[in-house]
């Protein structure tokens, strides 16, 4: 076929030929200044290699959750089309008024008044700005169609960047009614380039601080307009992470609705465009404690992590511990969170499993001595030595409070060792050699390893870290106290972040 039209082509005159070029050049423009048209089509049985929208089902369940939420999130891999098929195109769909007869999300019926933001002034504009716009002299090629960008400003300061952009309108029927306004913006100009001026929609592209996130929200109070932001969560249970899941991840989330906020979440496997030679070439490329961010939209600890090391590489299926099993565990005590963790030992293989936790908040020592109880009156257990200086009622010491004396709960506690260093290093090494396994029920575990870590400084973050002391105070001391009981039987994975006592 190809040498036949060769053939005709070289029979055509000249003249014929440079129109037929200029034609053929024509088209290929105006189907690249039409890229928003060929985003989703319709499903085509006939042809099922084509990527049609119902096999982006996380990208049209985060469109169709703006309809009832205005503050959204979606948290997706890297690759999986989170700022050009995601934030990207609900923007141009707002900006134009331009919305596919299958869209089932939020819309504006008039022109309005928008943001757009990345990381850097640099990043928003070689990311946002190109996804948006096309290249520089080539304004047109990107999301928004050609036909409907009016104008651009220059961003001062930095080379080939828009500052602002003004997009025609569209009612209903399709006729011209006004004329939207999108201004570029960056996380690194600070908090107060987000205040003053109302808006209708703000999409940040990537995660920022809750300084500009508190002011974004601020902006769009009056107009009853949207938030979008679309991310990998690199930096891990961040509290942006935390304003979605603020029970923490659980294996298996697609989506979380919480009040006015919305979160989907989106994978390599929810998307039909990559392939596996690219998904393992990102695999290569992607230090272990990230893959799980970079390939399933999962929160994990950027590069401040004290132990960067994937989940996947220490977790267990819950199973029956045998009774032969020596058991211990270690208790963190605090008005604003106590906390509880177990860990037993196969003697044979040298592994010790962390296979039960308690946490809660804002309770009196015989409530969480109760629950620590029912978990086995009989186990010995390791308390921060911190807590012999602590007060909670009328100043009495909370070891006193927990421990076997007449004014104690009952339980068999002595004081943990609480050498930082020596605790971390001997729990990097047990995760790393895999000699330490963790039950995957145990989910605020789970949540508090994503997010413990160092600041700028190298400082232990000291947030959000009650089960991650516990670890290290057993892991030194209390496995030196285990012993044996009754059997604990297995139980079906469950997260329940107040009161909780899971592996009973």
């Amino acid at each position: 076929m190809a040498s036949s039209l060769a053939l005709v082509w070289h029979r055509l005159p000249e003249a014929e030929q440079r129109v037929a070029l200029e034609a053929l050049e024509a088209a290929e423009e105006q189907a690249r200044r039409n890229k928003f048209f060929t985003f989703y089509p319709d499903p085509d049985p006939a042809h099922p290699e084509i990527f049609s929208r119902d096999k982006y089902r996380q990208h049209m369940e985060f469109f169709r959750l703006g309809e009832t939420h205005s503050i959204r999130g979606f948290m997706a891999a890297n690759r999986v089309g989170k700022t050009e098929g995601g934030g990207g195109y609900e923007m141009t769909c707002h900006l134009t008024g331009r919305y596919p007869d299958w869209w089932e999300g939020a819309r504006f019926t008039e022109s309005v008044r928008a943001w757009a933001a990345g990381d850097t002034r640099q990043t928003t504009k070689d990311i946002i700005q190109q996804k948006l716009l096309g290249d520089w002299a080539k304004f047109g090629t990107g999301m928004i169609p050609g036909e409907d960008i009016i104008k651009t400003t220059p961003l001062q300061g930095v080379p080939e960047a828009v500052g602002t952009v003004w997009v025609q309108h569209y009612d209903v029927d399709g006729k011209k009614d006004g004329v939207s306004r999108l201004g570029f913006k960056s996380f690194d100009q600070g908090r107060e380039a987000f205040q003053g001026t109302e808006q209708e929609v703000i999409w940040l592209d990537e995660e920022s601080d809750e300084g500009i996130r508190n002011e974004c929200t601020l902006r769009l109070m009056t107009t009853n307009g949207l938030l979008i932001e679309t991310f990998t969560p690199l930096k891990g249970l961040t509290k942006v992470v935390m304003q979605y899941l603020p029970a923490g991840y659980e294996e298996g989330m697609a989506r979380v609705v919480t009040g006015n906020r919305a979160m989907v979440m989106a994978g390599w496997d929810d998307v039909p465009h990559l392939s596996e030679a690219q998904k393992q070439l990102i695999r290569e490329e992607t230090p272990p404690h990230l893959l799980e961010a970079r390939s399933k939209g999962i929160p994990s600890i950027g590069a401040g992590a004290i132990y960067p090391l994937a989940e996947s590489e220490f977790l267990v299926d819950d199973f029956h511990v045998p009774s032969d099993w020596p058991r211990a565990y270690a208790l963190d005590v605090g008005w604003n969170r106590t906390a509880a963790l177990w860990g037993t030992l196969d003697k044979n293989s040298r592994t010790v499993y962390l296979y039960a936790e308690y946490y809660r908040g804002q309770a009196e020592p015989p409530i969480h001595a109760a629950a620590i109880k029912r978990n086995g009156d009989w186990v010995p257990g390791v308390i921060d030595p911190a807590s012999s200086g602590s007060g909670q009622r009328d100043g009495a010491k909370l070891a006193e409070l927990y421990g076997k004396g007449s004014n104690g709960q009952g339980l068999d506690l002595k004081f943990a060792d609480n050498d930082v260093d020596a605790g971390i290093a001997a729990v990097w090494q047990g995760l790393s050699t895999g000699s330490i396994k963790v039950f995957k029920s145990l989910q605020n575990w789970r949540s508090e390893y994503r997010m413990y870590h160092r600041d700028e400084k190298g400082k232990i973050v000291k947030e959000n870290d009650h089960l991650m002391d516990d670890t290290r105070y057993l892991i030194l001391s209390g496995m030196k106290r285990a012993k044996a009981g009754p059997a604990v039987r297995p139980h079906a994975p469950t997260y329940v972040p107040h009161d909780t006592a899971v592996g009973l």
